[in-house]
């Protein structure tokens, strides 16, 4: 139960004045559905306006507040602008500049020979002074000089700034007085301010300490939360297993395990040999052998008699660790089944049966595996790829389908600098598969302006008569899915023209069997092209395919980037990725695709792609809006995060945990950004 407290901060937006259907919508596409929710709106910037007593005191381009009369109206022939002519105490005169249907007001606010306040921006049309659209206009100096500093807020269409200003200062009424969570010799050296404070403080301008304050309360909150997992994971009994090595020895393995291999291997069988369940992160490149490295940890399980399950976030990944894994167990007489929501019948019964009496030890599936009609002989391992895609809600339950809570093993294709890796995974013990197997080509990476598409298209040809796959991946047109779409759509009606049906089109509005079955005949080599949008899993194994193209490059972040190059360069051909950017390059863009002609080490460019932008991409993709904070701006996370990480360590290790009067304030702040299964995990074990 949330706190009651904090009651008042979770009621639904719709308690405000003013927002009714029409205003919920664009609230909601905001992420604003509760008081809590506006009350952490923070303004993206400030207008900040001076009070001039005549206009030869302002410079143009300075937003100003000043007193003028009103001389003339003058309506526009055509669609032309509405002009009000005013003056101010000393006769200078100022066109106040209106568009469109703006004009109603400005007869209404701006009646003849009366004197009005007036704010925005003084600019120069020709020989005359201007303010276009002016923010306000009032006939007392006291309204607008409220607002000489004026939040600027995020907003959706349907929403204006005076609207938004206005819902945040009722959701700001509410706030209460909390009780304090940061340890008092922290907050005094900081000098930051009580919470309440803060977040009032933060609306108000651009007060550092206060912004500082909400972030570290931010970070502090995800910081507690991971180590109560860990906590809770910890205080779990799990199964010591011990492998004898005897079918790891028959397995069939392509190449020699790297070094980064074997010492990542001795860590996950020295944590599975403990009776406290591992909770263990494997990163690795692209192709750096993560599931060599996740069979034999469940060839451990199963030669101590025990059963591991892999979990796969899409289907068609399913299957492809379920092909990979089946091939590589031949000779080990280790059998392996497929569990998905797309079985059904006698064939599902028989994998049931054969996971409760043990007689399957390994089963690779999509979270069908932990749905409550599974059930396990004696789960012991859980391996979890692309683990971003599961909540730690999701974690828990596969957890609870052992006898005793099972060893898990996490795996990311994504690299992840070592800055984040404490803020995403701070739960979790961390290893890194940093070299790459022997017998992997380097990938040529190319860049060519898009006017040379027709070449690029002519080469795609070439590649494709000599019996060889490609992708080919559409433009992020903006952050709108439905345009990235029909930008692949077009695409792939103009290559189809020139290749007919040797190309397939896949992208995320697709029903999920039409995208599989097209995703299927580029696997199976029945189509030459694929055609798709970053949106779309493209972890599919296809090592007939040695060409990428990824147009309008420069779009990308550099994660993304080296993402989709490595889904060519995974069979012995040579492989090309060729990068066509548009015309006009930012700094940024330059550098990055620079660095990817440069290099094709992920930590590397992890690394890099941080110091370019600011990770947005690298905490969950900032496109698809998943960053784990929502408050904190990388540079905060760098700057607060050990300090935040430290600071949750002591008050649980040595000052006695969530039971002191800290620990209780600690507790609201959990509810306070929704950590709360933090405290859940702590009540259920």
């Amino acid at each position: 139960m949330r706190p009651e407290e904090l009651n008042c901060l979770f009621v639904e937006t719709d308690a405000l004045d003013g927002v009714g259907p029409k205003l919920r919508r664009p609230l909601e596409k905001l992420g604003l559905t509760r008081l809590r929710d506006l009350a952490y709106h923070l303004p993206d910037r400030f207008v900040e306006r001076r009070v001039v007593s005549d206009l030869d005191q302002a410079g143009t381009g300075e937003n100003i507040l000043v007193r003028l009369t009103v001389r003339e109206h003058r309506a526009s022939s055509g669609r032309g602008p509405y002009r009000v002519l005013a003056a101010d105490d000393v006769g200078n005169i100022c066109a106040l500049t209106y568009f469109g249907r703006a004009s109603y007001s400005a007869k209404k606010q701006l009646p003849m020979g009366e004197a009005r306040w007036v704010a925005g921006r003084l600019d120069q049309y020709g020989q005359m002074l201007q303010i276009v659209h002016p923010e306000h206009v009032s006939e007392t100096s006291a309204t607008p000089v409220g607002q000489l500093c004026e939040p600027v807020y995020p907003l959706s269409e349907g929403l204006t700034q005076g609207r938004m200003a206005a819902l945040v200062a009722q959701a700001l009424t509410v706030l209460p007085e909390l009780p304090e969570w940061i340890e008092p010799g922290l907050l005094a050296k900081q000098g930051w301010p009580a919470w309440r404070a803060a977040v009032l403080a933060a609306h108000k301008g651009a007060d550092g300490a206060a912004r500082d304050r909400l972030a570290y309360d931010e970070l502090l909150a995800n910081s507690l939360a991971l180590m109560l997992v860990r906590e809770s994971n910890r205080a779990q009994r799990g199964t010591a297993l011990a492998g004898d090595g005897h079918l790891r020895a028959k397995l069939r393995l392509p190449f020699a395990l790297t070094g980064a291999q074997r010492r990542s291997l001795a860590e996950i069988e020295g944590d599975m040999a403990q009776a406290v369940p591992m909770l263990r992160l494997l990163q690795g490149d692209v192709g750096s052998g993560k599931t060599v490295v996740a069979l034999s940890s469940m060839l451990v399980a199963v030669e101590a008699g025990a059963q591991a399950a892999l979990l796969a976030p899409t289907e068609i990944l399913a299957r492809q660790h379920y092909e990979t894994l089946r091939k590589l167990l031949e000779g080990t007489g280790v059998e392996i089944a497929l569990l998905t929501g797309r079985d059904k019948g006698k064939a599902r019964e028989a994998i049931l049966m054969g996971l409760v009496d043990g007689s399957i030890p390994l089963v690779v599936g999509t979270h069908a595996i932990f749905q409550d009609s599974v059930a396990y002989r004696n789960l012991a391992l859980a391996v979890i790829d692309e683990q971003h895609r599961f909540g730690v809600g999701q974690r828990l339950m596969l957890a609870r389908k052992g006898r005793r809570t099972p060893h898990t093993l996490a795996m990311t294709a994504t690299p992840i600098p070592r800055t984040l890796t404490l803020a995403q995974y701070g739960e979790m013990d961390v290893s890194r598969l940093d070299e790459l197997p022997p017998g992997r080509q380097p990938i040529d990476t190319r860049v060519f302006p898009a006017e040379r598409m027709d070449e690029v298209a002519a080469a795609l040809g070439r590649h494709i008569e000599t019996g060889q796959q490609a992708y080919w991946v559409c433009p992020m047109v903006n952050e709108s899915e439905t345009d990235d779409i029909a930008a692949a759509e077009a695409r792939y009606a103009l290559l189809r023209e020139r290749f007919g049906d040797a190309v397939v089109l896949v992208h995320g509005q697709q029903r999920p069997e039409v995208k599989d079955a097209g995703m299927e005949r580029f696997a199976a080599g029945q189509a030459s092209l694929l055609v798709a949008t970053t949106v779309i899993e493209v972890g599919v194994d296809v090592p007939n395919a040695t060409l990428m193209v990824i147009e309008q490059a420069e779009r990308f972040g550099l994660a993304q980037l080296h993402q989709l190059r490595g889904r060519v360069g995974r069979g012995s051909g040579k492989s090309t990725c060729l990068l066509l950017r548009g015309g006009a390059l930012s700094e940024t863009a330059r550098a990055r695709l620079a660095l990817m002609r440069e290099t094709q080490d992920g930590f590397r460019l992890a690394e890099e792609d941080l110091k370019l932008r600011g990770g947005g991409e690298l905490l969950g993709t900032r496109q698809s809006g998943d960053t784990p904070f929502r408050i904190a701006s990388l540079e905060q996370i760098q700057r607060l995060l050990p300090m935040a990480h430290d600071d949750a360590r002591l008050l649980m290790e040595h000052e006695g945990g969530l039971t002191t009067p800290r620990g209780a304030a600690a507790r609201l702040l959990l509810y306070l950004f929704e950590r709360d299964w933090g405290v859940q995990l702590l009540r259920g074990g």
